[in-house]
């Protein structure tokens, strides 16, 4: 077994480069959420309200159940929170 070392542990486990980068937006995405719940001590309820989803969505969000979410869902959602989303594109190294 070779020892192989990757920039992400997306870039290990994804098979093509257009996953890796979906992977590594939404993962940003969720930890932001999670860290703004937590941060203002939101209850889940309180935050599926707000996001305008249910409360076992937010469960599944908090959980950090990456395969259950898009990028279109979780931009809305940080939208929504009133967090602002920035997006940054650059050539590949």
């Amino acid at each position: 077994m070779s020892k192989q070392r990757h920039a992400s542990v997306w870039d290990a486990i994804e098979d093509t480069p257009a996953e890796v980068e979906n992977m590594k937006l939404r993962s940003a995405l969720m930890m932001a959420l999670k860290k703004h719940i937590t941060r203002t001590e939101m209850s889940q309820a309180q935050a599926a309200r707000l996001f305008g989803v249910t409360q076992p969505r937010v469960s599944d969000l908090m959980r950090g159940k990456i395969n259950l979410f898009g990028l279109d869902a979780l931009v809305n959602m940080a939208a929504a929170a009133g967090l602002r989303v920035e997006m940054r594109v650059r050539e590949a190294a």
